[in-house]
């Protein structure tokens, strides 16, 4: 864990975000006091077509029942 004054967080507030996201903690203190910490965001899960495959059962492909398919073609 890093502890860093506002003052030298504000001056190097993008290398500092960098070093979070990277997985280090930052703490910003305040006249010595923990203040803030900096923490990287959970990624979400990036959705592509097709991936959810599992969502629809196999059932979902077989022919219709004869008169079901009569009473949709009325």
């Amino acid at each position: 864990m890093t502890v860093v004054n506002i003052h030298e967080a504000k001056t190097t507030f993008s290398r500092l975000v960098d070093r979070a996201h990277g997985g280090e903690e930052i703490v910003v203190a305040k006249a010595g006091t923990p203040w803030a910490r900096l923490v990287p965001l959970e990624q979400p899960e990036e959705r592509r077509p097709g991936r959810y495959t599992d969502a629809v059962p196999d059932t979902f492909f077989e022919p219709l029942p004869e008169d079901e398919l009569d009473a949709w073609e009325r």
